[in-house]
């Protein structure tokens, strides 16, 4: 479903290396974690895919498309962390809006949109103003208008982001249900203990390297739990 092929990315004339020489690739119907301390290099890679900065060399695919062309990335849903929607849009209007984007008119966007409020949690508060919302419901609209746009392949930045652990349960078993209808899903979190309650395989990323990849169960199966696994290469990458 993704392949990014030795990937690159310096910012600027600088020597600031986000991303060096990454190579990944993510099976349809995957469910990728993608981990690593701040300035790991994690979001800049869901950037390239994203076509939202340009790789300084290297290249990434969608179904065997370049990123880079917009057709590869129809179906594509993506949750940023730190989701802005305009405050005076109700939350129906924005997914109306996101359903419009992605191609959806008429009988068909309202079905799909009500199915997506039912999964979401907020069936009956989709009509008030976002500038109502708490964090948590903004966070379930964002997920939502994912969900309507991600036919294809899911990318959640930090999903469960300002949720109470009722939402974070919620937003797992969401998560869980996807992956059961065959979605392809990245997901990028530093929440270790869901990471390991949702994901099938993780990468740990650090200094714009992998620096482990593998399926969750190999990675676990020593009877360390993902948190030790994660601090120990990242402790041991910096010796």
């Amino acid at each position: 479903m993704i392949a990014f092929t030795s990937v690159t990315k310096r910012y600027g004339s600088s020597a600031v290396l986000a991303v060096d020489n990454i190579s990944l690739s993510v099976r349809p119907g995957e469910f990728l974690a993608l981990l690593g301390p701040n300035g790991a290099g994690k979001t800049t890679l869901i950037k390239m895919l994203l076509d939202f900065v340009k790789p300084t060399s290297g290249g990434v695919a969608i179904a065997g498309v370049s990123s880079r062309v917009p057709a590869a990335r129809a179906g594509v849903g993506y949750l940023a962390e730190n989701i802005r929607i305009p405050p005076h849009l109700s939350g129906l209007t924005y997914l109306n809006r996101q359903a419009e984007l992605s191609g959806m008119h008429g009988g068909d966007a309202r079905r799909k949109i009500s199915e997506v409020l039912e999964i979401v949690g907020m069936a009956g508060k989709e009509k008030a103003r976002v500038k109502t919302y708490s964090k948590g419901m903004l966070q379930r609209i964002g997920l939502g208008a994912a969900i309507l746009s991600g036919s294809k392949l899911l990318v959640l930045d930090e999903p469960v982001n300002g949720l109470d652990p009722l939402g974070i349960r919620d937003v797992r078993g969401i998560m869980e249900g996807l992956r059961q209808k065959g979605a392809t899903i990245i997901l990028n979190s530093h929440l270790l203990s869901e990471v390991e309650k949702t994901c099938d395989t993780v990468a740990i990323i650090n200094r714009g390297k992998i620096a482990l990849k593998g399926s969750l169960s190999d990675i676990v199966g020593q009877g360390e739990s993902l948190e030790d696994v994660f601090v120990r290469v990242i402790e041991g990458a910096h010796e």
